[in-house]
């Protein structure tokens, strides 16, 4: 589980207070989280879980202590069998002590809006959920439940109208954990501007999907932020370069 960092300025078993204060020091921003195997897997099994190891969990934790919404797909959220949001108590604690609420916003993308209000996700979660869904769906099951926020028509997100509406709620850290299509339509949108991405030092080969889904007019150019490496696993995290893609 220890992390070092290997650039830009190496330091050995970096503790949970200064991995956190580096991402917490950026601008308000979109950060996306992704694991993937040294041949671009993004899952093994069907689930990214498989992929992550000690470090991978201990970051994803951090990247979390951080954010003031995390945003997930609902087919991840399925898939992956997300439970209510809540971080751990050392993180709860980190965040109290900092100003923010103890545990972050947990926003669910659905489209469909096929979604169980009667759901651990939404009965026991420690705040409101927020769903981000599309126009023309009855949402009174979740009256009780959680907020409702129509970004989009005809069963598609609008990302960036979704983005906009957790900005004016105050939520401006914001984590992605996915899955790929979701990632996919925050490209297309041009509205991401970090990856941390795990490298898990496996190959898995098959037919694993990607990180991001879908299509972009043009690739998009990133930046280095930082390597971190623990044993053979690195911890990358990129930003969007302001620099012009190349043609």
């Amino acid at each position: 589980m220890r992390i070092d960092r290997v650039w830009p300025d190496p330091a050995d078993d970096l503790d949970d207070d200064a991995l956190t204060a580096e991402l917490r020091r950026a601008d308000p921003m979109l950060r996306v989280n992704f694991v993937s195997s040294v041949d671009g897997a993004a899952t093994r099994d069907g689930l990214s879980g498989g992929l992550g190891d000690a470090a991978d969990r201990r970051y994803f934790e951090l990247l979390r202590r951080a954010a003031d919404v995390v945003v997930v797909g609902a087919g991840t959220v399925r898939a992956e069998g997300y439970g209510p949001l809540r971080v751990a108590e050392e993180s709860a604690a980190w965040r109290a002590a900092h100003g923010l609420p103890p545990h972050p916003v947990f926003a669910i993308v659905s489209g469909a809006l096929d979604l169980d209000p009667d759901s651990r996700i939404f009965v026991e979660a420690p705040v409101p959920p927020i769903v981000v869904t599309t126009e023309g769906h009855d949402t009174r099951a979740f009256a009780e439940r959680a907020e409702v926020v129509e970004a989009g028509r005809g069963g598609r997100i609008d990302a960036a109208a979704a983005v906009a509406a957790l900005h004016a709620r105050g939520l401006t850290r914001i984590l992605c954990e996915g899955g790929p299509h979701l990632f996919g339509a925050l490209l297309a949108a041009d509205v991401v501007d970090e990856l941390c991405v795990t490298v898990a030092p496996s190959l898995e080969a098959g037919d694993a999907r990607r990180i991001a889904a879908g299509e972009l007019p043009e690739p998009r150019r990133l930046e280095l932020v930082h390597v971190l490496r623990s044993g053979s696993t690195l911890l990358l995290r990129y930003r969007r370069d302001a620099e012009p893609s190349a043609t």
